[in-house]
């Protein structure tokens, strides 16, 4: 039976100078469904989102949004949470230093004879984090979660709200798939509570798990909505909605040409920056040649984002042993500018705090970590400037109608791919890139791959890091796996599975016959 509407969204338009960011959009949602929202980076999702959300106001856009019977017109994000709409954003909001109690209650506090009820605090949050079903101590801090338990407590603060239409953008793009089952678990339970949320994803398994509807949305404008049964979501008929086309094999067919080796490291051993004597990487050995794209697969917290920003000019934890080595020549790396100068180039996991400076436009990021490329005598040619940030613009369909404009204007999407061509600028031979699809549609993710085959057709050795085990099958040569900080061992992609690969990500038997297949190779 069809429950009643909680939500409906009738021709929303909203420009943005020289953008139309939404065309006429229809939306519909039903109370105590979970409604997914799809479409390519820049068609829109999110900016619909925060039209609902009052964070664009009304009289900021075209059109009638009608929530639970009533039109509303929202001046700002908070007259939609005082009428029971929450938005979780893809980029988490809380403040580290404080604690869990802190940033559940900050800008809604309990007070009692105009100061803060402190216990009282305490104690609702103990009830909050319980029902998300969160075993910590309220007095933790932010900083001292994992991005699982973060979400979580994003959640129970939305709770805090009475909450009735919970947005999740992207909830699980930072999760390993326990903390996302856990998630999903925990909006069941917010729907059998008559809780409606409603979930923009790019990850179609997802999707398909969880949906009782989905809305497509492509460049602004409402494609088709359905509803699905849970569990058989037509995932083509999706991907065909979300880019105008069909696209085969989510994974471009490429004929990979191994060459000498390039890259090689021995032995690295690296202590946790604030726990002495925890090791974050213990004798970790690998090798990558020209031409080749190496896969590390391990579950969240193995230490493969670890290992890789330590071998990059030691921006991680303290280096207690081991060698690098290109070409067969050792090379000393104590700085990130160091680095870059042997030609080992990082596209970090987190974007927003390590890979962007999102006070910077377009055009500054993506010549930023190579302006020796720009210099003309002891001056930067900013035309220079302009004409490289227009070739990666192009090169990348980075969408953007000025690469004057701002990195913080861009889609998440968008974002991964300035700094993608940030560190293409550098001209790298060893390319480091750690999640580089992550929260990054189906389509955009393709145009991606060719990306990074035809770096490697150039000769590069590239090292993907990615919790997506497709992933590393459909476009590694290679794939090694991490557990707690070793390296359990070294499949060819003809030879590995997912479920072989979790075997050797979890260090259970079968994976020890692999361990030695690294020295072989060489």
């Amino acid at each position: 039976m069809e429950h009643p509407l909680i939500l409906q969204m009738q021709g929303i338009t909203k420009l943005f100078p020289g953008v139309r960011a939404l065309d006429d959009v229809t939306l519909e949602v039903h109370r105590g469904d979970i409604h997914a929202i799809c479409g390519e980076n820049g068609a829109g999702k999110s900016t619909l989102m925060k039209v609902l959300s009052g964070v664009y106001p009304h009289g900021s856009y075209e059109g009638k949004i009608v929530y639970m019977g009533n039109e509303i017109a929202f001046k700002d994000i908070k007259e939609s949470e005082n009428a029971g709409i929450v938005i979780i954003h893809q980029e988490l909001t809380m403040i580290p230093e404080l604690s869990i109690t802190e940033n559940i209650f900050m800008g809604n506090e309990i007070v009692k004879h105009g100061l803060i009820d402190w216990h009282a605090a305490r104690n609702r949050t103990l009830e909050l984090l319980e029902k998300v079903g969160l075993a910590v101590e309220p007095d933790t801090l932010i900083k001292h979660l994992g991005v699982g338990q973060q979400q979580l407590v994003e959640i129970a603060k939305a709770l805090s709200k009475n909450v009735r239409l919970l947005i999740l953008d992207e909830p699980t793009s930072a999760l390993n798939e326990a903390d996302s089952a856990n998630l999903f678990e925990l909006m069941r339970g917010l729907k059998s509570r008559d809780i409606t949320c409603i979930m923009i994803s790019h990850k179609l398994n997802e999707i398909a798990a969880i949906s009782d509807a989905v809305t497509v949305i492509r460049d602004g404008r409402t494609v088709e909505t359905y509803a699905v049964e849970a569990g058989h979501v037509d995932e083509d008929r999706i991907i065909r909605a979300m880019v105008g086309r069909s696209i085969e094999n989510r994974y471009p067919v490429h004929e990979s040409h191994p060459g000498e080796v390039i890259f090689e490291v021995s032995n690295w051993t690296v202590e946790h920056p604030n726990l002495r004597g925890h090791l974050a990487c213990k004798n970790s050995s690998f090798f990558v040649r020209a031409g080749e794209i190496v896969g590390f697969a391990g579950l969240m917290g193995a230490g493969r984002t670890e290992l890789m920003r330590s071998i990059f000019g030691r921006s991680y934890g303290v280096c207690l042993g081991g060698t690098l080595k290109v070409r067969g020549k050792e090379i000393h790396v104590t700085s990130v500018a160091s680095a870059i100068r042997q030609g080992i180039a990082y596209v970090p996991e987190d974007r927003k705090n390590l890979g962007l400076n999102l006070l910077d436009s377009i055009r500054k990021t993506i010549v930023s970590a190579n302006l020796k490329g720009i210099l003309q005598g002891r001056l930067l040619n900013l035309d220079r400037e302009f004409q490289v940030a227009e070739e990666y613009r192009r090169s990348l369909n980075i969408k953007t109608h000025n690469v004057n404009s701002g990195v913080s204007t861009l889609s998440g999407g968008n974002q991964q791919k300035v700094v993608l061509g940030k560190w293409m600028f550098t001209e790298p031979e060893i390319l480091i890139l750690d999640e580089p699809t992550r929260g990054i549609d189906v389509g955009a993710k393709y145009e991606i791959y060719r990306l990074i085959q035809e770096l490697a057709d150039q000769g590069k050795a590239v090292i993907i890091v990615s919790s997506e085990l497709p992933e590393l099958l459909g476009i590694s040569d290679r794939i090694y796996t991490i557990f707690e900080g070793s390296i359990t061992g070294v499949l060819d992609s003809g030879e590995a599975s997912q479920e072989k690969l979790m075997r050797m990500m979890t260090n259970t038997s079968e994976s020890e016959s692999n361990a030695g297949k690294d020295e072989k190779a060489l």
